[in-house]
């Protein structure tokens, strides 16, 4: 299910709140091996899930830091020195730094990629793949557009691989970098990537895919690079199509 948009600051009021009712609810009446320490944590997580809702990375960072911020300036629990370090590191785990230089939690519009098989015709059992999945909704926006295709998602998050896998079990999503893991034997790539990226992202594209295979790049365009078709998606944003010829092409 998409989580529907409300104005700022009432995600913010809705995590931060249930992340505190589900501390408070622990600490009263759960067990006592998950008082303490381990309510923390899991109230932790709950906020770190809860912040892929927001919007901008800002933001994120601030769903996701609330409540352990605090819980800190309240004093309602003690915590050993280290023990600051576990809501640290389940936020690192949502949002692992290897991962900063490439795009942010940005989920594709609904609908965004449905004249793609227009501009990048498939045959039935093309595999496509959908490189930076994260929550899944780019591949529930192939699927829409290539119901024949079969369809792979690369996350490098664990815990964003384990929920994409939750929402599109149809698809074949694996954790892993982008970066590293091989391109070849996909008839398209699916990039929503940020603009710094871009040309890495063309490089290999150039480098890995067959000669006919296909880039698509929601929003962000290959900088100096001519696209081989421009779509308008429903929402006004650009689709840009990137076709792999052969070595030659720049």
């Amino acid at each position: 299910m998409k989580a529907p948009r409300l104005p700022w600051p009432v995600p913010a009021l809705l995590v931060w709140g249930s992340a505190w009712g589900l501390f408070a609810l622990l600490q009263a009446l759960g067990p006592p091996a998950l008082q303490g320490l381990p309510a923390v944590a899991l109230a932790t997580a709950w906020g770190a899930l809860g912040s892929l809702w927001g919007t901008t990375r800002m933001r994120r960072l601030l769903l996701a830091g609330g409540f352990p911020v605090s819980l800190l300036a309240s004093g309602a629990v003690a915590l050993p020195g280290w023990g600051w370090l576990l809501p640290l590191a389940l936020c690192l785990l949502v949002y692992p730094v290897h991962a900063w230089r490439d795009a942010p939690v940005f989920p594709t519009p609904r609908g965004a990629l449905r004249d793609l098989p227009g501009a990048v015709p498939l045959a039935p059992g093309s595999r496509v793949l959908d490189a930076g999945c994260g929550l899944g909704d780019g591949l529930r926006a192939l699927r829409a557009a290539y119901p024949a295709a079969v369809l792979h998602g690369i996350e490098w998050s664990w815990p964003l691989r384990l929920l994409c896998a939750l929402r599109c079990p149809w698809a074949r999503v694996r954790q892993g970098d982008i970066w590293r893991a091989g391109w070849q034997d996909f008839a398209l790539v699916y990039v929503f990537q940020r603009p710094e990226s871009m040309a890495r992202a063309w490089d290999k594209a150039r480098a890995e895919l067959e000669p006919g295979g296909a880039m698509a790049s929601l929003e962000f365009e290959v900088p100096g690079v001519e696209a081989d078709r421009r779509l308008r998606t429903p929402d006004g944003r650009p689709l840009w199509i990137y076709r792999v010829s052969g070595p030659g092409k720049k």
